[in-house]
C-alpha cells in the first residue's frame, strides 16, 4: 500500500460523481468563468460529450438562462456544442458522471483508513482551535450549534469506490453524558483525501432521566450497505441512490460557499437553500425506471423554513446520473407556524416501487 501525504486542513471539496442537471443550455454569454464555478470542474464540455477529458482555463465558455457555464478548448468545439446543446449536455454529464465511481476505487488505492483518520483528526483539531477549544457543528436537522469535545474514533468503514467514513467520539462540552457519534465521509479528491460531509450517526436522548446514545433516523446512506460491492451490481440498490444525490446536491453547493441555488419552476425564484438529509425510502417509477428520493433543505439564515426537493435519478451505464430536480413541498406560515405544503403527491407520477 502507497501511502500519499496529507494536506493542510481538510476542504470540502466534493466528489464529481453526479451533476446537478436542471435545464438544457438556452442561452449564451460572453463573460469569463472561473473554473471551481463552472460545470464539470472547467473541463471542456463538448470534450466530456465525445468521451474525452480536456481540462480548460475557461476562457472560452456558454452561460445558459439558469447561470450555469460550460467551459471549451477552442471556439470550434464550442460550435459544435451548440449545435445541439441538449444532447450533447446529457452526453457530457453522463460520461463525466460515469468516470467518477472508477476513478475513485483506484484513487482510493493510494490511501489506507489510517490515512483517512488522519485527515479527520486535522480536521477536527483545525475547526476546535478556532472555536475556543471546542469543536463547532450545526445540526442540519435542526439548525442548532454544537459545541463538542472530541474523544477519539471509534471505527472506520470502507466502501470501495466511494471513500471512507470515520466513525468519531464527542461528547457536549457542557454535559459528558451527552454523547454523540459522528461521520465523516472521507474521499480522494484532486489527488488527496477530503473530508466531503460530516453527518451525526448516533445521538443523546434522554429516558428515565438518562441520557441514552441513540441512533437517527433514517441513518446516513453509507450504514445502508453491509458487504455489497458498489459499482458491481445488477440492480441498484436505494443508497446508491441516495448517495448520487447527496453528492449532487453537495457539489453544487460547493460552488456558492456552501448554498444550493434552485430555480423554483413554478415561480422562476432563484431559491438559497441548505442541504439537510434524504428521505427513506426510495422509489423506482415502474413506468420508465427512473428513481425518485425526496430530500430536505433549509431556507439560509432559517431553522423552520424547510422545502422538500424531489430529485429524479437515472441509471447511465451502471452510474447514477441525476436528470430533474423539483421542489415538492414549500414552506408556508400557518397560525404562526411554519409547515410544508405540497404541491404535488409522488402518487401522482405514476405507478412505483420502493427500492430496497
Amino acid at each position: 500500500m502507497n501511502h500519499r501525504s496529507i494536506p493542510g486542513a481538510a476542504t470540502r471539496a466534493l466528489l464529481a460523481a453526479c451533476v446537478l442537471a436542471l435545464a438544457p443550455p438556452a442561452a449564451d454569454t460572453a463573460e469569463p468563468a472561473a473554473a471551481a464555478s463552472a460545470e464539470f470542474g472547467g473541463q471542456c464540455a463538448e470534450a466530456l460529450a465525445e468521451g474525452k477529458h480536456v481540462p480548460t482555463n475557461c476562457a472560452i465558455t456558454f452561460t445558459d438562462k439558469d447561470g450555469k457555464t460550460y467551459c471549451f478548448g477552442s471556439e470550434g468545439a464550442k460550435k459544435t456544442f451548440l449545435s445541439n446543446p441538449t444532447a450533447n449536455a446529457q452526453k457530457a454529464r453522463d460520461f463525466y458522471a460515469a468516470s467518477s465511481t472508477e476513478s475513485t476505487e483506484k484513487a482510493m488505492q493510494a490511501f489506507d483508513s489510517s490515512d483517512a483518520e488522519a485527515v479527520v483528526k486535522q480536521y477536527i483539531e483545525t475547526n476546535t482551535r478556532a472555536n475556543g477549544g471546542r469543536f463547532a457543528y450545526q445540526d442540519p436537522l435542526n439548525g442548532e450549534q454544537l459545541k463538542l469535545t472530541f474523544d477519539g474514533i471509534d471505527f472506520t468503514r470502507t466502501i470501495d469506490g466511494y471513500g471512507f467514513f470515520p466513525d468519531v467520539k464527542f461528547h457536549d462540552a457542557a454535559d459528558e453524558h451527552k454523547r454523540y457519534l459522528i461521520d465523516f465521509w472521507v474521499a480522494p479528491a484532486a489527488g488527496v483525501l477530503a473530508v466531503q460531509e460530516v453527518r451525526i450517526y448516533k445521538e443523546p436522548v434522554q429516558a428515565d432521566g438518562a441520557w441514552t446514545l441513540t441512533a437517527r433516523s433514517p441513518v446516513p446512506w453509507w450504514w445502508i450497505p453491509a458487504s455489497e460491492h458498489p459499482g458491481h451490481m445488477a440492480n441498484k440498490r436505494g443508497w446508491e441512490v441516495m448517495s448520487a444525490v447527496e453528492q449532487g446536491a453537495l457539489a453544487e453547493s460547493a460552488k456558492n460557499n456552501g448554498v444550493f441555488k434552485l430555480k423554483d419552476d413554478k415561480t422562476g425564484k432563484v431559491l438559497d437553500l441548505e442541504f439537510i438529509d434524504t428521505h427513506q425510502p426510495i422509489r423506482q417509477l415502474d413506468e420508465n425506471g427512473h428513481y425518485f428520493a425526496c430530500t430536505d433543505f433549509r431556507v439560509v439564515g432559517t431553522k423552520d423554513q424547510i422545502y422538500d426537493v424531489d430529485f429524479w435519478v437515472n441509471d447511465k451505464d451502471g452510474t447514477m446520473v441525476i436528470e430533474q430536480t423539483r421542489v415538492h413541498k414549500v414552506p408556508e406560515l400557518k397560525d404562526g407556524k411554519w409547515i410544508q405544503v405540497p404541491r404535488y403527491e409522488w402518487k401522482d407520477l405514476g405507478s412505483s416501487h420502493v427500492v430496497p
